[in-house]
Formats: C-alpha cells, sequence, structure tokens
C-alpha cells in the first residue's frame, strides 16, 4: 500500500530540518527501533518533525488552504495555467490534477503519529515517565489529519455518513497492508476518540508552535459542528472562550497589525515556518493570495478575492477594518483583491506589495506562521452552535466578530440567522481556508466568478454553480494508490470510474 511504503524514506527525515539533533534518534524501519524514543526529549524531536511536515506546500504550508479557498467561491483566478487553477475549475481526475500528495502527505504525517504513539508505548511499558504531552500533540494531530483528510475525500458527514471516508490506520502496518475506505462515520468517531482521549493529557498553558488543551477543544469543537452535533460544539467553544487569560479577541485598533506578529492573543494553533527551513519561498502560500512579481506595477498572481466576496467585504460602505489586509491586483490598479495575512505585513494603502516587516522581523515575508485555528472562529463556531438553543448567546458571540465592520447594524435574537453567521466567517477567516468546508456541510451552492479575468471554464469540468451533490466536490482517490492498492479501486469515489 503506498500510505505505508511512505513510512520507509519518511520516517528518515521526520524532524531533520526542525533539529540538528534528530540523527540521535534511529528512524523506524532500522534494526534497533525499539530504541528510537528512550526520553521524552526524543519524543519532543519527532513532535517537532510532524509540525514542520505539516507545514508542507501539500497540506497547510500552501496546497490545502488554497483547496478551501479556490474552491469555496471567494477566491477566483484571473488566469489560468499559474498554479492550482485546477481547484477552481474543478480540472481533476484520478489520473490528472488529482493532487495525490494531499494523500500521501498526510497519510505520512499520520504514520509518524502511530509511531510515535508506538514508541512511547512501548517506552511507558519499561517505566520511562514525561509523555503525556508528547502523546496527547501526537493523538490531536492525527485527529486534525484524519477530519482534513476525510472532508477532500469523503461527502460531508451531514450528507451522507454512511458513504466512504478514508482508510483508518491506527498503527504501523506490514508493508503489503491494503487496508480500505472505513466509512465517514467511522472515521469521525476515531477522530472523536482521538480528541477526547488527547484533551487530559495536554497542557493548560500557551504552547507556542504545539498543540496545548484548548487547541483540542478548539479542533473538537470544528469536528462536532460538522457532525452537526451542536450541544456538545458549543461545549467545547465555550470552554476555549472562557480561558481569558491566555486568548483574547484583537480589537478593531490592533486586528490589522496582528498579522505581522507570530502568536498573537488569538492564536490557539499555529505551525512555525521557519526561513531557509520549511519556507517555501516565493510558492509560499502568502505569494499565491497576493501579487506575484512583487514590487512592479505589471504584478500578475494567482488567486484573488472574487467580486462576490468583495462585494460582502465592502457591505455598508468601506468601513470593515478587515480593507486593511488586502492589496491591489493585477486587474486595475483599485481592486483591492489580493490578501495579504500569510505575507506577514500588511500593503501600504493600494500599494502592489508591502515594504514592512513580516512576522519574523526580516524582509522575508514568505517564511509566515500558519494559524491553523484563531479564536474569531471560535467564536462564530459557537454563535452557530448556540443559534437555536441560545439566540442571545449566538448574538452576543456574533457581534464581538461582526463589530469589525462599525457600519454594520448589530444582529438582534430576531434577525440573526445561520446565513448571517456564515457571511461573517468568511469575511473574518478569508484566505484561512474554511469557505468550501462550510457550504459543503450546510448544503449550500457555491456560484464561481468565472467572468473575473479572461475565464473560459469547459462546461465538462463544472457549471458555473455547484452544490454538494456534484461528484467532483470531493476528489478522487488517486490513481498512485489504486495502483499499489488495487482492491479500493471499487472504493473510488461515484463518478470518478
Amino acid at each position: 500500500m503506498k500510505i505505508n511504503k511512505i513510512l520507509l524514506l519518511g520516517l528518515l527525515v521526520i524532524g531533520l530540518s526542525s533539529c540538528k539533533k534528530f540523527l540521535d534518534v534511529t528512524p523506524s524501519n532500522s534494526a534497533d527501533a525499539t530504541k528510537a524514543i528512550q526520553t521524552p526529549r526524543d519524543a519532543q524531536i519527532v513532535i517537532n518533525g510532524i509540525m514542520n511536515q505539516m507545514t508542507s506546500s501539500s497540506y497547510y504550508g500552501r496546497n490545502f488552504i488554497m483547496y478551501g479557498e479556490a474552491k469555496g467561491g471567494d477566491a477566483a483566478v484571473y488566469s489560468q495555467g499559474r498554479g492550482l487553477d485546477a481547484f477552481y475549475t474543478f480540472n481533476h481526475n484520478p489520473n490528472t490534477n488529482s493532487y495525490s500528495s494531499f494523500w500521501s502527505q498526510i497519510y505520512y504525517c499520520i504514520l509518524q503519529c502511530n509511531y510515535l504513539l508506538e514508541e512511547i508505548a512501548k517506552a511507558e511499558a519499561k517505566g520511562i515517565t514525561g509523555f503525556n504531552s508528547f502523546k496527547g500533540q501526537a493523538l490531536t494531530a492525527r485527529a486534525l489529519m484524519y477530519f482534513d483528510l476525510v472532508r477532500i475525500y469523503g461527502k460531508a458527514y451531514t450528507l451522507d455518513k454512511t458513504s466512504y471516508g478514508v482508510p483508518l490506520v491506527l498503527s504501523k502496518l506490514g508493508f503489503d497492508a491494503k487496508p480500505l475506505r472505513a466509512s465517514v462515520e467511522q472515521v469521525y468517531t476515531q477522530i472523536v476518540k482521538d480528541l477526547i482521549d488527547s484533551a487530559p493529557l495536554l497542557p493548560k498553558t500557551k504552547q507556542n508552535g504545539y498543540i496545548n488543551y484548548y487547541a483540542n477543544k478548539a479542533i473538537l469543537a470544528r469536528v462536532y459542528l460538522n457532525m452537526d452535533n451542536k450541544p456538545d460544539a458549543l461545549l467545547a467553544a465555550d470552554e476555549v472562550i472562557g480561558a481569558t487569560s491566555l486568548y483574547t479577541l484583537y480589537n478593531n485598533t490592533n486586528w490589522v497589525d496582528s498579522w505581522k506578529s507570530q502568536y498573537g492573543s488569538e492564536s490557539i494553533f499555529e505551525l512555525n515556518i521557519n526561513p531557509l527551513e520549511n519556507d517555501l519561498g516565493t510558492a509560499s502560500l502568502g505569494v499565491y493570495q497576493r501579487n506575484r512579481n512583487v514590487g512592479t506595477t505589471s504584478a500578475l498572481g494567482f488567486f484573488y478575492a472574487s467580486t462576490d466576496f468583495l462585494t460582502s467585504l465592502n457591505q455598508s460602505g468601506n468601513t470593515d477594518i478587515r480593507r486593511g489586509i488586502m492589496g491591489r491586483d493585477e486587474s486595475s490598479a483599485t481592486r483591492l483583491g489580493a490578501v495579504y495575512k500569510y505575507s506577514g505585513s500588511i500593503p501600504n494603502g493600494n500599494a502592489t506589495t508591502s515594504t514592512m516587516a513580516g512576522d519574523k522581523s526580516t524582509a522575508n515575508s514568505t517564511a509566515v506562521n500558519i494559524k491553523v485555528i484563531r479564536l474569531s472562529e471560535v467564536y462564530l463556531i459557537a454563535a452557530e452552535a448556540a443559534l437555536t438553543a441560545n439566540p442571545m448567546k449566538a448574538v452576543n458571540y456574533l457581534n464581538l466578530i461582526r463589530g469589525r465592520n462599525p457600519s454594520l447594524v448589530p444582529a438582534t435574537t430576531l434577525s440573526i440567522t445561520q446565513d448571517m453567521i456564515l457571511e461573517e466567517k468568511r469575511k473574518e477567516l478569508y484566505g484561512e481556508g474554511h469557505r468550501y468546508f462550510d457550504m459543503l456541510r450546510t448544503g449550500k451552492s457555491i456560484t464561481y466568478n468565472d467572468e473575473f479575468g479572461a475565464l473560459s471554464i469547459p462546461a465538462t469540468l463544472r457549471p458555473k454553480t455547484i452544490d454538494r451533490t456534484f461528484f467532483k466536490a470531493i476528489l478522487p482517490i488517486p490513481q498512485s494508490e489504486i495502483n499499489a492498492n488495487p482492491q479500493i479501486k471499487t472504493q473510488q469515489n461515484p463518478g470518478y470510474n
């Protein structure tokens, strides 16, 4: 099976770029693998490697976030052929533009977590202690990875939880193992189990660049909302919101500047990007979301905000403070369609690019930390989860984020709706990879801004408007996995056979 073959080469470099002493830890495929994890320090090195690999261009470093934006209708491409535009056009099948690196990279990260968990179990069986935090981080990270995988390859839980999800691999398997796909419900059951099991193991202090108790709860709230389990989503979200000594919302004065900083007061879990290590340079997420040829007026970019999104952002005039991280795109000198969240800097007015320092306090604005989950998202999760059971709580939570546009009339218990919450969420989290998954879980239609630029999307790829019943709403199992595991071909997603 391909996801097992990944382990042979992959574990050799688990933490190579995260810790120069990684080679003190023996790879799990060598003869003395049982000695690999002997101390908590060894486990820390492997955790460093897992966090590092999550920043791959095939995962949170770029492609996973761009997938959620380009397919969600809030980002558009001005011209095809520049990179990842098949996300937007849905030009993918098992052989072409299958983005098989989602499958291989995320399973690679899962296998690292499994390796660490098994080695910790061996060490604990010998009476060695001090592994709780690392065990909790590995379980939480594995839950997040499966959550991401099942949303890419499986139907929404709220659409058909009995349909195929992804293979559940929870231990090191034999080289020739060929696990088949579990159901969406089975995958979610495992995700919740991992999150619940790991929470008591994690510290309740802030852990910059790592997973703590509240990151676990924030992820759990996100998972429960995707399952339409609103009572438990609200409980988990409220617990994070209540940790006021660790996390507070940015106010309207410091929201824009917060994007120039690492580990701010809203950052619950962010992945560290280091210059010259896991920095993608001109292939980074930030560059894909802004003007590409920095320093010129004839800038070319990869993705820009759609007209529909900008109409929403500019609702009730130009007073939304979140306009401050938008810069001009190539379509005109005034259209602010480029986002600078992941440039670690902010644009100077309508400048082509920013001259401000990035979040590493250097001129290198590509080495910018990836914010996996922020407090503002948790408030919006809580607002949606409380909408029916406690409308006043939902109103209070929503208005704290809705106030980022002072011109908007505050929501009331009579006016608040799920659509209003989702509309606020699209503005607050634009560029962070959430919109598409929200549209799928809520069963909303997505209309694409195909008139932007000079696009012509063939009807054979996708219609202008889709919903979650469109077969290409989820990716195909890549042909490379089918070649390695022929039995899984019978479980290919409908429409791709």
